[in-house]
């Protein structure tokens, strides 16, 4: 037995409210100064880095609405251009600070990961951090 179809009685912005959207970057590369061994500096390695966004808007028509998501691409290139990183957890850090530049930012989740750390004995290794505007 088929569902009857809701009624259409009340304008679709009235059914439901965005309380939070997502905005995300996946399988970002850069490539950065990073590592704490001898052997790592002075050298570029591959990141491949993810970002998940919590942010408080609704009803987004237009760009100036939205959280870019090509920002998440520019800070990261803009961190690793500062110079050498020791910890893939800085990196983290560094860009879930520079993701709360925007303030309908409500919470970060970076993952970054350093495709060569254990090579070849797993295909990558890294961090995940989530931080939440105090």
């Amino acid at each position: 037995m088929a569902a009857a179809p809701l009624p259409d009685t009340a304008p679709a912005q009235a059914l439901a409210r965005v309380i939070v959207t997502k905005v995300f970057v996946r399988g970002l590369k850069v490539e950065a100064q990073i590592g704490v061994y001898d052997h790592e500096h002075g050298r570029m390695q591959p990141l491949v880095v993810d970002v998940e966004l919590d942010v408080a808007a609704s009803h987004c028509e237009r760009l100036p609405d939205t959280v870019n998501y090509e920002m998440v691409g520019e800070a990261a290139r803009a961190i690793v251009a500062e110079g050498h990183i020791d910890l893939v957890e800085t990196f983290a850090e560094r860009l879930a600070q520079a993701c709360f530049s925007d303030p309908r930012v409500t919470r970060a989740r970076v993952r970054v990961e350093k495709p060569l750390a254990l090579a070849p004995h797993a295909a990558a290794a890294g961090v995940e951090i989530t931080a939440v505007r105090a």
